[in-house]
């Protein structure tokens, strides 16, 4: 039987409709939910700790920005070097949401391009500078936060299958999608995958938080959150395509690379810093 008979054909409309001439699309408006519905989340943590909300309010402006920032620097340093540092209408592309024509005009394209990893590294450092701030303790926060983060992980790889972007390999499975902005082969729906793992990890997030949060080290959440999401990242990569050309004759990608020093981070909290904790009080 025809593999393409059989497979989900899927070519949606990036822009869900104009308000007052401007384009609201799928991407932005399931980024913007996802960091809703983790706000909320952290939300009921800090009043759940009896945290003062005074010291809530400002989170939220660090997280958007170390994640904004770090994903869109992530994604220009380590995917696309060559293009973005090496002249000003990179440079300037890399900072503003716009592209340059040939004509010489430019058009407001949105970031195109985050990087999860960089998004991740941006948003530690971001709650460092809020720590430091707020005197709360910073891997306090860091737990609280990896509660909230596989459901905005969830939505942004919703957002990525809305883009018909980081698309999977060929494959003959009958759930195949057939992106058809990219070409007619029935592919791995890689993002839906990645979406659906994120899902499962906040729903298990919350069940440990809720039964076992008071009893789980400081750190736990925070190491189980990166180890999870970055060892399922690195494992769906071999269904998935590159991102970029320069990866084709490594034995990993990009993202695989970029994976490994998440996971170690993240086993060594969940596994070791309580004890290395426990030894320096002796």
């Amino acid at each position: 039987m025809n593999t393409m008979l059989l497979s989900i054909h899927w070519n949606p409309d990036p822009e869900l409709f104009k308000f007052f001439g401007v384009s609201i699309r799928y991407y932005g408006l399931l980024w913007a939910v996802g960091i809703f519905l983790a706000y909320l989340v952290v939300h009921y943590q800090y009043r759940d700790k009896k945290i003062d909300e005074k010291l809530f309010d400002p989170l939220f402006f660090y997280c958007f920005f170390g994640i904004l920032i770090g994903a869109r620097l992530g994604h220009c340093f380590f995917y696309n070097p060559d293009y973005y540092l090496t002249s000003g209408k990179g440079w300037a592309e890399m900072i503003l949401p716009i592209k340059f024509l040939a004509n010489g005009g430019w058009k407001f394209t949105g970031y195109e391009g985050l990087a999860s990893h960089g998004g991740t590294l941006g948003l530690i450092i971001a709650l460092w500078l809020y720590c430091r701030k707020t005197k709360l303790h910073y891997m306090n926060v860091l737990d609280m936060i990896a509660v909230a983060t596989p459901i905005t992980a969830c939505f942004i790889r919703l957002a990525n299958l809305m883009n018909s972007e980081i698309i999977g390999k060929p494959t003959d499975a009958p759930w195949a999608f057939v992106f058809e902005r990219i070409d007619m082969l029935p592919r791995h729906p890689g993002q839906l995958y990645e979406a659906i793992a994120y899902l499962l990890l906040f729903f298990i997030m919350l069940y440990l938080y809720k039964n076992y949060g008071k009893k789980l080290h400081r750190g736990f959440f925070f190491g189980l959150c990166l180890s999870y999401i970055f060892t399922f990242r690195f494992f769906i990569e071999f269904v998935k395509e590159n991102q970029e050309s320069f990866e084709d004759g490594m034995m990993f990608n990009m993202g695989q690379w970029l994976s490994v020093p998440f996971i170690l981070i993240g086993f060594y909290f969940m596994f070791f810093y309580e004890r290395k904790k426990r030894m320096e009080k002796k």
